[in-house]
């Protein structure tokens, strides 16, 4: 039996034509939105839910990371420019915690509450004059040699062609890069990666038990090894290094618990359609058996709900495109410097690896940052195309890194200033580093320089 269909050639409508098209609304997407828009370009931001926020929101993270890192020994906010202005708007709405520290000091989060969030965030891009396309795929593109000239999108209208003179691909799996045929690795490149993880949240918590027992970053772990002394068939926890947090509210926490394996026992891989189906399956069972012990073991949560099971599984790692630079694990551990700095990454490496949370800090604890360099935006092949965020040019390791939503941030406000400027029909790979770079510092960007 042929395996294959034919799918008929026919005429799309188009949906218009922009100056920039962004893909994907998470960190990365927003920041580059809000900059193209600001500097002049007619910007469309393309978004497969009906909200932003990307895995901060869909995918239940609720808290940015790798926005603080250590400078001259003092824990400080490193990340700076659009994502300023999106935690002073959530802020404004009620809804950001205060700084969390974990690992002994060595890490600062700031958690939020999602439906600040996504409000927050329309805001900001609408006053910034962005036009949003919300429930829109990226299903191909049409290209002119070596630059896209159309984006196709499936949407509830049905297919259409979305034209513009630069996109840029903040999706998370380099959706755009791939149909475009940039090279790419999935992974680890072995067939495995960073496990994904199906975040929840926990209401009706008794908050001061709770706290006094699992207050402390690592305090859930020991009482999930308490439990499996006394009984070690009792519970089964798919991963040690859970986390779980209170959030503004403390009679609600946030739950990072599971890991999400497919057949083979390898990493979910996200961009595998049967796999993504299995592994949204297996986050929630994994959430009811953990949220059993909860209740029969922490004080504090005997009471308690599960008041959200994230939208979608969280997806740590798929694509990472081949760029003009591929940042490094050791560039993270070196705290590296570039010429093209864009900002600043302030998180470590967390590898997902099986059943564990494996962290790497950089050597210099005085210096717990590195620098992203303007080339990992770059991909190789198509010039009117930029790759922002999880998928951008990254080995495995440094990807575990620059991954978090600071680094994202910083790679979308570049990407977005930059695809601004590409009116005049140019390539990415030519344009005016330092010129690019002053901008952004005139934008509130930190760039170490």
């Amino acid at each position: 039996m042929n395996s294959t269909v034919h799918e008929p050639a026919r005429e799309l409508p188009v949906f218009g034509d922009w100056d920039v098209v962004v893909v994907g609304g998470g960190p990365a997407g927003i920041a580059a939105a809000v900059s193209a828009s600001r500097h002049g370009a007619r910007t469309l931001l393309v978004e497969r839910y009906g909200f932003l926020g990307g895995m901060g929101t869909a995918g239940g993270v609720t808290n940015f990371a790798g926005l603080y890192g250590r400078r001259d020994g003092e824990m400080t906010q490193l990340v700076h420019g659009v994502a300023d202005e999106l935690l002073a708007r959530i802020d404004a709405l009620g809804g950001l915690n205060k700084p969390q520290d974990g690992m002994q000091g060595r890490i600062r989060v700031r958690s939020y509450d999602t439906s600040v969030y996504k409000c927050a965030a329309d805001q900001l891009l609408l006053d910034a004059g962005v036009e949003l396309l919300f429930h829109a795929f990226a299903a191909a593109v049409v290209m002119d040699g070596a630059r896209i000239a159309a984006l196709v999108v499936e949407t509830k209208s049905g297919r259409q062609a979305i034209r513009a003179n630069a996109f840029v691909d903040a999706s998370g799996d380099a959706d755009v890069a791939a149909f475009a045929g940039v090279p790419f690795a999935v992974g680890d490149g072995h067939g495995s990666g960073l496990f994904p993880s199906t975040m929840f949240r926990v209401g009706h918590v008794e908050a001061a038990r709770a706290l006094a027992a699992v207050g402390e970053f690592k305090a859930i772990n020991v009482l999930m090894q308490q439990a499996r002394e006394r009984d070690p068939d009792a519970y089964r926890f798919p991963r040690e290094g859970a986390i779980l947090r209170p959030q503004i509210d403390p009679r609600e926490w946030r739950a990072n618990v599971t890991q999400i394996r497919n057949a083979a026992g390898d990493a979910m891989n996200g961009v595998d359609a049967r796999e993504l189906s299995a592994g949204e399956i297996e986050g929630r069972r994994q959430i009811g058996e953990f949220f059993r012990f909860l209740k029969a073991e922490v004080p504090g949560f005997e009471q308690s709900a599960i008041v959200e099971i994230a939208p979608q599984v969280g997806i740590r790692e798929t694509r990472r495109i081949e760029g003009l630079y591929a940042l490094t694990g050791e560039d993270i551990l070196a705290s590296a410097c570039f010429d093209d700095s864009i900002g600043i990454n302030a998180w470590p490496m967390e590898m997902h690896a099986a059943g564990r949370i494996e962290w790497a800090f950089p050597r210099d604890p005085r210096r717990t940052f590195n620098q992203l360099p303007w080339r990992m935006l770059v991909p190789r092949g198509v010039d009117n195309l930029l790759v922002a965020g999880r998928c951008a040019s990254m080995t495995h390791e440094g990807q575990s890194a620059a991954r978090a939503s600071g680094g994202c941030f910083v790679m979308g406000q570049a990407a977005g200033t930059a695809a601004a400027g590409l009116a005049d029909g140019g390539g990415f790979a030519a344009v005016d580093v330092s010129a690019l770079q002053r901008r952004l510092a005139a934008d509130g960007a930190d760039l170490d320089r």
